[in-house]
């Protein structure tokens, strides 16, 4: 009965495909909206996977946002479980729509995508350190709101068609009336102190 159930199970995933639309999930709550969900500061936790399904590395990350309207900053401090540290500072466009718009030093023209309840869908392309030089990376990354304070973000790396890797992140606001100036100031130290 159980191999039964697997084998249905199985036909049934295979004739609907694996492929999902944002717009499924407009429905679901809490509503996420980034102005704010990344308000003042967050924690986030995460694993990187290769294309084999290895872990690859691991890392924590600062983050804090500030917003003025509809356009907000978001900055990020990466710390791997390799040595590296890493940051990015997203300038995003939250539209009335769900429409997203966002650009940051290591992205590659302008992400955007679509926000539907408790879910944002977008894509981007980055640009990643790897073997003494860079790659462009496509990035499908879907945020999913758990409750108020959590989010787990989802993110497949691809080049060439291909899945390279994927992320799993899971985010946890903190304070939302903190000030982004400590953040700001730790990252321009590191930046100043890098070989």
């Amino acid at each position: 009965m159980v191999k039964k159930y697997i084998a249905g199970a199985a036909l049934a995933f295979a004739m609907t495909g694996c492929s999902q639309s944002v717009s499924e999930y407009s429905s679901e709550t809490p509503k996420l909206a980034l102005n704010q969900f990344f308000q003042g500061e967050s924690l986030a936790w995460g694993v990187l996977h290769d294309w084999q399904g290895k872990q690859t590395v691991r890392f924590t990350a600062e983050l804090c946002g500030s917003w003025q309207g509809n356009r907000g900053d978001l900055y990020e401090l990466f710390s791997f479980s390799d040595g590296r540290i890493e940051q990015r500072h997203w300038q995003l466009q939250q539209n009335a729509d769900g429409s997203i718009k966002g650009t940051a030093g290591d992205v590659v023209g302008e992400a955007t995508g679509q926000l539907a309840g408790n879910t944002l869908y977008w894509e981007y392309v980055l640009r990643i350190p790897y073997d003494g030089d860079t790659l462009d990376v496509t990035v499908k990354d879907w945020l999913y709101l758990v409750d108020n304070q959590n989010l787990i973000n989802r993110s497949t790396l691809h080049k060439y068609g291909l899945t390279v890797g994927e992320l799993t992140l899971s985010i946890q606001q903190q304070n939302k009336t903190a000030d982004c100036a400590p953040l700001q100031e730790k990252i321009r130290m590191l930046a100043q102190n890098a070989p």
